[in-house]
């Protein structure tokens, strides 16, 4: 069993570590902190959307890079503590977004030591038997030190529908705010009656309810990355954000614009379900890398009509087996053939022994499954994109998700000049 860390212990490993960038947080600036299993990233630029509709000068970290004001300050994974305390002495911006990933927090901690308002999306099974972390209660231990960081008289934003993530309001002395998928959820019920505030879906619409009021924000046709509400885990990730924005004092005005203005693009969401339309088949990018993350998107794509349905993808080699097996088995539960490719780091174990436990975990669902081998990513894309039926949807998960995303626009962009 791996040994949790204590608060104590994540400060001293973090001013050794960023080599006091920052003292007590640059408390002049506002901070709103995400962490989660999934939906981090998608949630952090949608916050950091809606602080810039309400006119801040916003700055940014997430696993893609460091954003400042709009402008991409440094590309790479920036999800740890070290880019954010970069990002944190920026003297460019008023107002910070920060993603906290389990990986930063366990090397170095955190790079504040207050935030204003704490997002966590949910816990789930990634990560487990790596750097001591075996249990999905450390995990959720680990996640709930960036909610311990939120000021007395700021809010944590938790997932109601996560028991793990919930149990977290234990810990805490900060104000309390929750969001669910179910308005007759009873943990919602007890807090709004207790003059508690909380974010749902009410009538196709996102709803906040402040004790016995509720304030309609806007409906799911009107907020495109919710794809008018089949996509469960981003409906997730725009209550979150919602919910935090309006806790911190933005307006609801500004929050509904910055909803309906926020579309799943390469600019705004790269490689987080990234539509192509190519003239015989559709492809969607997306970051899809564990069983939590691959099963979110199944209604989804199964809401999308296509004459076969093919997915590429791979097993990350420092996960454990029944991880790896348990995403093979939700993708095979979702596509109707699969093309298995290598990630660029096999992570410490050897390729053919991550394509057979893929492979096994798709056998578990449907042994007679089409499954193609193409173990470089672009061959897999290419092949797909040569061999896929007319009306084909393609589904894309990358571990270099931004470079995954560039060759299919490249591959786009061809199409487009032979017309």
């Amino acid at each position: 069993m791996g040994e949790n860390l204590s608060n104590e212990q994540i400060v001293i490993t973090n001013e050794h570590q960023i080599n006091n960038i920052i003292t007590d947080t640059a408390p002049h600036l506002p901070i709103i902190a995400v962490t989660g299993t999934n939906g981090k990233t998608t949630t952090t630029r949608l916050t950091a959307f809606i602080a810039k509709q309400a006119g801040y000068k916003v700055g940014f970290t997430c696993s893609d890079g460091i954003y400042v004001d709009g402008n991409l300050t440094e590309k790479g994974d920036c999800s740890g503590p070290i880019s954010a305390a970069t990002l944190l002495s920026n003297d460019n911006i008023n107002f910070a977004v920060l993603e906290c990933a389990r990986g930063g927090i366990l090397r170095s901690g955190l790079a504040f030591n207050h935030c204003d308002v704490a997002i966590i999306t949910n816990v789930a099974e990634d990560h487990l038997d790596l750097k001591g972390i075996n249990t999905l209660q450390q995990l959720a231990d680990i996640k709930a030190k960036v909610a311990l960081a939120v000021k007395q008289e700021g809010y944590a934003v938790l997932n109601a529908d996560d028991d793990l993530v919930f149990a977290i309001h234990e810990k805490l002395s900060c104000k309390l705010a929750y969001f669910s998928h179910f308005p007759d959820n009873k943990r919602i019920i007890a807090h709004c009656a207790n003059g508690g505030i909380a974010i749902v879906p009410e009538n196709g619409c996102l709803t906040i309810i402040c004790g016995a009021e509720k304030i309609s924000v806007e409906a799911f046709s009107n907020i495109p990355i919710t794809f008018n509400g089949k996509a469960n885990f981003n409906v997730s990730n725009a209550m979150a954000a919602t919910l935090a924005s309006f806790l911190f004092g933005i307006n609801i005005e500004d929050i509904r614009i910055a909803l309906r203005n926020f579309k799943p693009s390469v600019a705004l969401t790269p490689g987080r379900m990234n539509i192509f339309q190519f003239r015989n088949f559709s492809v969607i990018v997306d970051f899809a890398h564990n069983p939590h993350g691959m099963k979110a998107i199944s209604n989804l794509v199964q809401s999308f009509e296509a004459t076969v349905k093919i997915a590429i993808i791979a097993g990350t080699g420092d996960r454990r087996d029944e991880d790896i097996i348990h995403l093979a088995e939700e993708a095979a539960s979702i596509f109707d053939e699969l093309i298995i490719r290598q990630d660029v780091s096999l992570r410490g174990r050897p390729g053919q022994e991550i394509i057979d436990l893929v492979v096994k975990g798709i056998h578990n669902i449907d042994p007679s499954k089409k499954i193609t081998i193409i173990e470089k990513e672009n061959e897999a894309v290419d092949y797909a994109f040569k061999n896929a039926p007319n009306g084909s949807l393609i589904f894309i998960t990358s571990d270099m998700i931004l470079n995954a995303v560039s060759y299919v626009q490249r591959l786009k962009e061809n199409e487009d000049s032979l017309i």
